[in-house]
């Protein structure tokens, strides 16, 4: 018993299922994100500029230094010894021995100053030569640089969010557009809970790549690149050419945690994908099946299996979450022994400390940004399960071809012939319809009859084509179904069924769904007709009355009646009836049976029956048993045969 029940949380893999590379998903993805590069390309460049803002204190480190170390030997005289008035002067013996970087600075300086003359600022005193400059930093250039940050940052932030936004509505419409265009075949095969779950979550994360992991690739490898470039200038500056290739060795092993661990952070993130597929599939059924999990008093019985299904996902979710945890600690450990390593290089080089300290601080700031790229490798291979989850559903190809020249059809003017039709469901071994024969004369009205699994629901879904042929043809007015336009098709045939799910709107809606156009006098008028009007107007809401989940506010006599008024309004010239009046009492059955009645005036009508006192002056009875058809006729002739058709008739009592 509890295998049995662990089973239930097992994820089913789907026929369609399948893995994509990194290259195949992620250029798949451009593809919805192309139409946004003006966003993406603006948002990564504010990132690349945000970052580059470390180049300036990098570049200032060393020469404070240097000026540490002047100071200590005596040589702070020469800053002092500047002109106010910024003319050139002789040389002097101190001067004289200025290096060309201290010349370089001094001019830097001279130019600052005469800029903060004209802003009308004095930046020099008697007694504290560089502290009005470091004022005027603070003052002016600090708080511009500030602001200039913070606005890249914010259209870094926005820019990128905005477009993931709409990347992930596009993918979802994309989604659900190409769930609508798959056959029968496919709804029939498929667990509606876990393509939600597919439809409406994993988009989250392609959400969460675009938005985060883009705005760390605009500033982890450009502050990688500003922090190694400077590493080397100063390197080759100060002849520490054997540092390189310290670095060179040393920087790769950076990520070689992450490429050790992405392969089971991937395979944990799509296992913990999958079950969560399992939670969204068990609570739908249990909402959807719920009138059942009450009549049966089994709600602890399902919440049970519920439990077990979160815990089945919770296990997988904390196998990920650890792998991906691990990655930051042993990207760290790496850090943390090459720093020890370059350390050692530089005491045994016997550097010096003016030197060492330019380059160990790019070196600690470079650490955040790997540890981001290490986070990035993460999330690329959960996003990664997530875009295979999502490009497998995009690669299903079930739909029912339409011809490029399909020939337009407006109009029903002949009949329906069914010749030598056979068509069998991907997971049966045998036909549910077979070699089937018949026409269907405008006008008329033909009736299938037969057990359970006989082949008759099939039968109309070939006529509307729900499902083409394994073998044979269904053609109209001479033109075979395949070689016309489906929305044309679809214009010409309507359909009342015995499960009558309605959408949990207003009645006016449901009744107007396919026909948004009508007035709310055509609906009314076509209400009356489905006898639906009185008990729509014995409510205070009338036709504003919401009709629940599925339509469940209403008895199964009502949502008859709102379904047929919703065919009378469409108009359909030609009409399929499954069963419609199979599930209700027998006062019902008479309301809904003359409202049919009244929407098979003028039509042809292909009618599934399970009582047969509703088809006993169709024009055309055909017996169906195991696919096939084994009588035809009309119900006199076919009672008078003494076969299938008289055994099912005496077993109602209707002859």
């Amino acid at each position: 018993m509890g295998h049995h029940s662990d089973s239930k949380t097992t994820y089913k893999q789907e026929f369609f299922d399948r893995e994509y590379s990194a290259k195949e998903a992620y250029s798949r993805l451009w593809g919805f994100t192309r139409k946004y590069r003006f966003r993406i390309y603006l948002g990564v460049l504010c990132g690349m500029l945000t970052a580059g803002t470390l180049l300036p204190l990098f570049q200032v480190i060393q020469p404070a230094l240097d000026k540490v170390g002047e100071a200590e030997h005596g040589n702070a005289a020469k800053v002092a010894a500047l002109p106010v008035s910024g003319k050139a002067v002789q040389p002097t013996p101190s001067t004289a021995s200025t290096s060309k970087e201290e010349r370089k600075v001094l001019k830097e300086y001279g130019k600052v100053k005469k800029l903060a003359q004209k802003l009308g600022f004095e930046m020099q005193d008697e007694d504290e030569a560089l502290g009005a400059p470091l004022l005027f930093a603070i003052l002016v250039i600090v708080p511009l640089a500030a602001m200039a940050r913070c606005a890249f940052l914010f259209l870094n932030k926005y820019c990128l969010t905005w477009a993931a936004l709409h990347t992930v509505k596009d993918l979802r419409c994309s989604i659900l557009r190409h769930i609508q265009e798959q056959s029968m075949q496919f709804h029939g095969r498929i667990d509606v809970g876990q393509l939600m779950s597919r439809a409406s979550s994993d988009p989250r994360l392609v959400q969460h790549i675009i938005q985060q992991v883009l705005q760390e690739v605009a500033e982890a490898p450009f502050e990688i690149v500003i922090s190694v470039g400077f590493i080397i200038w100063t390197a080759v500056q100060n002849n520490m050419l054997p540092t390189l290739v310290l670095l060179v060795i040393g920087f790769p092993l950076f990520m070689c945690p992450v490429v050790l661990l992405s392969r089971r952070i991937r395979k944990w993130a799509k296992k913990a994908l999958e079950r969560y597929s399992v939670v969204g599939s068990r609570i739908h059924e249990i909402l959807t099946c719920v009138r059942v999990v009450k009549a049966y008093n089994t709600e602890e019985f399902e919440n049970k299996k519920y439990e077990q299904a979160n815990q089945s996902m919770l296990k997988a979710s904390l196998r990920a979450v650890r792998w991906s945890l691990f990655v930051t600690p042993a990207v760290e450990t790496v850090g943390i022994f090459l720093l020890c390593a370059f350390v050692v290089w530089c005491f045994i080089a016997k550097v010096k400390l003016s030197v060492i300290v330019p380059m160990l601080a790019p070196l600690l700031l470079i650490y955040r940004p790997i540890k981001q790229l290490s986070k990035l490798q993460v999330q690329l291979e959960q996003c990664r399960a997530a875009l295979s989850r999502l490009f497998s559903i995009l690669d299903v190809r079930m739909e029912l071809p339409e011809k490029a020249d399909a020939a337009p059809k407006t109009a029903f003017t002949d009949k329906i012939v069914f010749d030598n039709v056979s068509f069998r469901y991907d997971t049966a071994e045998r036909d549910a319809v077979s070699h089937a024969s018949f026409e269907i004369p405008r006008g008329k009205v033909v009736a299938v009859v037969g057990g359970t699994g006989s082949g008759k629901s099939t039968m109309s879904g070939l006529l509307a084509r729900f499902y083409d042929p394994r073998e044979g043809r269904v053609t109209m007015d001479g033109v075979d179904l395949r070689d016309m336009r489906i929305p044309d098709l679809r214009n010409l045939v309507g359909s009342v069924m015995q499960e009558t799910l309605l959408f949990n709107d207003t009645v006016e809606a449901n009744i107007k769904y396919g026909s948004p156009n009508a007035t709310h006098e055509q609906v009314v008028e076509a209400a009356k007709m489905a006898n639906a009007h009185e008990f729509i107007m014995s409510q205070p809401e009338g036709y504003e009355r919401q009709v629940g989940e599925k339509g469940f506010a209403l008895s199964g006599g009502e949502r008859q009646r709102i379904a047929i008024a919703r065919a009378i309004l469409r108009n359909p010239p030609i009409l399929i009836l499954d069963e419609a009046t199979s599930a209700l009492d027998t006062v019902t059955e008479r309301l809904v049976q003359d409202a049919i009645n009244r929407l098979m005036a003028n039509r042809t009508t292909f009618a599934i029956a399970h009582r047969l006192s509703t088809i006993r002056d169709a024009d055309l009875i055909l017996v169906m048993r195991e696919g096939e058809i084994v009588e035809r006729g009309t119900h006199d002739e076919l009672y008078a045969a003494n076969g299938v058709y008289r055994h099912l008739c005496d077993m109602q009592k209707t002859a």
